[in-house]
């Protein structure tokens, strides 16, 4: 039995607001007791207030990530990284004019019977 897995091919999750997200472990690919994905997020996106039940910890790799946590609005840029502790109300946005190229790790894996989004 390996005691590895390369990860050659990760799921790219369809969405529709021109978001990229590419899951190289987590539910819909090789493992499930957490997930790491690649995302770009375009200029100008944001998706609803979430208020997730998995930790979500966030390193930007490109660009400017803002971050609105119960209120408290928030903004990371290259090399830094955040942990969100789940339960809390959090939405992710990228209000300025560049894309933002980041890696999202959720604990356990991101699933939409998780992630509690609002309408």
């Amino acid at each position: 039995m390996k005691k590895y897995n390369i990860q050659k091919a990760p799921f790219i999750v369809p969405t529709t607001d021109g978001k990229l997200i590419e899951e190289h472990f987590g539910l819909a690919s090789i493992v499930s007791e957490l997930s790491i994905a690649r995302m770009i997020a375009p200029a100008k996106w944001s998706e609803p207030f979430q208020t997730p039940k998995f930790d979500e910890y966030t390193y930007i790799i490109k660009g400017k990530k803002q971050f609105n946590i119960d209120g408290e609005v928030l903004v990371l840029e290259a090399g830094q990284s955040i942990k969100i502790l789940k339960g809390t109300r959090v939405q992710y946005s990228n209000p300025f004019d560049e894309a933002c190229e980041y890696i999202a790790v959720c604990l356990p894996a991101f699933s939409m019977d998780l992630v509690n989004r609002e309408q």
